[in-house]
């Protein structure tokens, strides 16, 4: 089977669309191969993974661990119960380092996402990631990316052309309004960090929205009808759009996947079993056409 990549930041990396994601693609019996900056194993942003410090009492030594807003926004049990089990994998414990990372070595890539600006600048930023995902567009590889992942793939600047490795392509991401509603939520909650949401904020004159995930990778494409979001006569349009329905292993209908050509996406956690699985099956025809 398969051999997929997935680098991943030192810190702070969405642990649903790690673990989930790994747990897919593993049972259908491809190989998972994690890569840190420092090759060192990764660490899931810990309020994703617990909800601890996300309600308004957060921030006082033994109420944070009372969750009830955290409980919504969290990791759910699927991807908790995932992130225990990956946590044992020694793919995950002895990680790559970026820097040693080559495309011919694998049948694909996976760019997972997070949102926590200490940790995830280092891998949204990276060079020698947008080298490698450029890498990997080039050599016609099957390459999926959810949340953030996407930014990371619009940002990676294929020299040949300069431009964008998804101009061209349509593409979802995390949209304005996901990012926007759990920024909202957030200064309820999280108040003393209003911003935790916001891996990028705007400058002063900047509209709203303008360094979300939505509008910089809308940025990047040929064309902003290439930004693919749920379409209003979906017969599952509230289930997908919502915000608090993910999917599962069994219940694909609260996802949205957009898949063109040998490139998938997902928006959010939500979309991870779906995107996943799909990417599964994009990864097994591949190696069959090869």
């Amino acid at each position: 089977m398969a051999r997929v990549l997935m680098p991943i930041p030192d810190r702070d990396f969405d642990p649903s669309e790690v673990a989930v994601t790994w747990a897919v693609l593993t049972q259908a019996g491809h190989t998972v191969v994690f890569a840190t900056a420092s090759g060192t194993p990764g660490m899931a942003d810990d309020l994703m993974l617990t909800g601890r410090g996300l309600d308004p009492w957060g921030f006082l030594p033994g109420l944070d661990s009372l969750v009830a807003l955290g409980l919504v926004l969290r990791a759910n049990g699927d991807a908790r119960r995932a992130y225990a089990r990956m946590t044992l994998d020694p793919a995950f414990l002895v990680p790559l380092r970026w820097d040693t990372l080559r495309v011919e070595d694998y049948d694909g890539l996976f760019l997972p996402g997070g949102h926590r600006a200490r940790g995830m600048r280092q891998y949204l930023e990276s060079k020698q990631l947008q080298d490698l995902t450029v890498g990997f567009f080039a050599a016609g590889k099957p390459v999926a990316a959810i949340c953030h992942g996407v930014l990371l793939a619009a940002r990676s600047i294929d020299p040949a052309t300069g431009r964008s490795v998804l101009h061209g392509r349509k593409t979802t991401a995390l949209t304005w309004a996901q990012e926007s509603a759990a920024w909202r939520l957030n200064k309820l909650g999280r108040f003393w960090d209003p911003h935790y949401y916001r891996t990028y904020r705007e400058a002063p004159g900047q509209p709203a929205g303008y360094m979300g995930v939505e509008q910089e990778v809308t940025r990047a494409l040929a064309d902003a009808g290439d930004f693919r979001n749920v379409p209003r006569d979906d017969p599952h349009y509230t289930a997908k759009t919502r915000g608090t329905a993910r999917d599962t292993a069994g219940d694909e209908t609260p996802a949205f996947v957009v898949e063109d050509g040998n490139y998938l996406s997902g928006r959010w956690p939500g979309d991870a079993h779906t995107l996943a699985r799909r990417f599964g099956d994009l990864l097994t025809r591949s190696r069959r056409t090869a």
